[in-house]
């Protein structure tokens, strides 16, 4: 981990929000949708997975001081932008007893952008952990509304003072591609459909009110350990030559994140009196594999249950003060 302040500078870096800063008092609610960087709990709510080694010991050990269900042992990034605007940290939208006036986390591990139906058409249900596609998040969305206001114009009002962030979402829709061993060239033909869904979406928020909306790129997946796993010992020239990371998965990377600017400014055009943050996840985790001396970067991730490295648990490299800890992909803390 890294120390406590470092951590909240760079949320509130890759996520594109010191503007909102001064604002702080500003929004009444945070509803977050995601995978699992930002899952605080939904894939556990009603039990743990046997294969599930992230929900226990000795992830959660050092910030919240036993397992929350988040794939981190530290905060995400929207735990520090929440703290940050003075809000609540935000609880996952399945937990019980729980009060959601002030904003609810819908994102869970495994989330995609497109539905499963997109997978089982292709032959690829085997590689989708769960059901919990965007779309189905914003279901749950529309379900928790009538807990949280008394008629349609309160939402409105309500969702018109609030922050929505949308993701990132696409991660795993190139991992269920992967993980059946398609081609990088036909992996490419998704992008434009995991857009374009992340964009109905938005629209979706929109026409519920919203008019504040983070939309984060995804990361760069050709450093991400399993992957560089999975590719080990194979021609030089796949890896970048600082990066060490894999050149054909990060310019996938990269052509989801340019379409996906392309989006938003033509929803910011549709919807001008809407904000809509495109957050740069790929440029901050891209300075950290690059500088990883200076952040001790370790990895080891761990099969279906993500866990990290070093007996199914945490990862290594300077101990759990001094680095970036890796799991599946990379975690914020």
């Amino acid at each position: 981990m890294m120390r406590f302040e470092s951590v909240i500078g760079f949320a509130l870096i890759v996520a594109g929000l010191w503007p909102l800063h001064a604002a702080a008092q500003k929004y009444a609610a945070i509803f977050n949708f995601g995978d699992s960087l930002a899952d605080a709990g939904n894939l556990v709510v009603d039990g743990i997975p046997e294969y599930l080694a992230t929900a226990r010991l000795p992830y959660g050990m050092t910030y919240f001081g036993y397992p929350t269900g988040r794939v981190s042992d530290g905060g995400l990034v929207v735990d520090f932008i929440a703290q940050e605007l003075g809000l609540p940290l935000l609880p996952p939208s399945k937990a019980h007893n729980a009060s959601f006036h002030r904003g609810a986390n819908f994102a869970i591990t495994g989330g995609t952008s497109l539905d499963t139906s997109f997978f089982e058409a292709r032959g690829m249900r085997h590689t989708v952990w769960n059901s919990g596609s965007l779309h189905t998040q914003l279901k749950w969305f529309q379900d928790m509304k009538p807990s949280i206001c008394n008629s349609p114009e309160e939402c409105r009002d309500l969702f018109r003072r609030s922050l929505f962030i949308v993701g990132e979402f696409g991660g795993n829709d190139y991992a269920a591609a992967l993980g059946a061993f398609l081609p990088v060239q036909k992996v490419h033909t998704f992008v434009p459909h995991i857009v374009d869904s992340i964009g109905k979406g938005i629209e979706k928020l929109i026409a519920e009110g919203a008019v504040e909306l983070v939309v984060p790129g995804v990361l760069p997946i050709g450093c991400f350990p399993v992957y560089l796993s999975i590719f080990l010992k194979q021609q030089p020239e796949m890896y970048g030559p600082r990066s060490g990371c894999i050149k054909d998965l990060n310019t996938l990377s990269w052509v989801h994140n340019a379409l996906l600017q392309r989006k938003i400014a033509g929803l910011r055009k549709k919807h001008p009196g809407v904000r809509i943050m495109y957050a740069d996840y790929y440029t901050a985790v891209t300075q950290f594999v690059l500088h990883a001396e200076k952040w001790v970067i370790c990895g080891g991730c761990g099969g279906r249950g993500g866990g990290c490295g070093g007996g199914g648990g945490g990862g290594g490299g300077g101990g759990e003060a001094a680095g970036v800890w890796w799991s599946f992909r990379l975690r914020f803390q």
